[in-house]
């Protein structure tokens, strides 16, 4: 492992000689992730994208993208477009990537289950803004918001999410 990689441990994520509390997914920690189980899953996983809201924080490192009105990620195993992100109007289960309130702020992407997803195997696993301590997320990675702001333009497209 390198010091650049986000690294969870029992005591949170391990970044640069660092240790952040998180959350995981309300199902815990599996090796045998499935839509819909809430779990966080097991493994190596590059980190593959950054998405930010330009209405609300500035540009968190020269590779961010901002979020878009209208910016959607399917979850729907029935969408050819299933676990990518794609714009509204859209006829399959998605996920808003412009919430009203702040946790999509800033994602990091990984490469769970992407580019070429098995469907079933589990939509988007991302590293965001966390609801609060103790409070899980959906399968993703949460993290206090000036950690994540600390941690985002620190990563380099190198930067792995280390799961174990």
């Amino acid at each position: 492992m390198k010091p650049t990689d986000l690294v969870l441990t029992p005591t949170g994520l391990r970044f640069l000689g660092r240790r952040f509390p998180c959350t995981i997914g309300r199902g815990g920690l599996t090796s045998r992730k499935a839509e819909g189980d809430g779990a966080t899953p097991r493994g190596v996983h590059g980190l593959v994208g950054m998405l930010y809201r330009p209405d609300r924080i500035a540009r968190p490192a020269d590779w961010a993208l901002p979020i878009k009105p209208g910016d959607l990620w399917s979850d729907d195993v029935r969408d050819e477009d299933y676990n990518m992100m794609v714009r509204a109007p859209h006829n399959f289960s998605h996920e808003d990537l412009r919430r009203a309130d702040p946790m999509y702020d800033l994602v990091i992407l990984t490469n769970w289950n992407w580019p070429y997803p098995v469907k079933g195997r589990g939509s988007a696993i991302f590293i965001h803004q966390w609801r609060g301590p103790g409070r899980p997320t959906a399968g993703c990675i949460g993290l206090r918001r000036d950690h994540l702001r600390w941690i985002a333009p620190r990563i380099n497209h190198s930067s792995r999410l280390v799961i174990a």
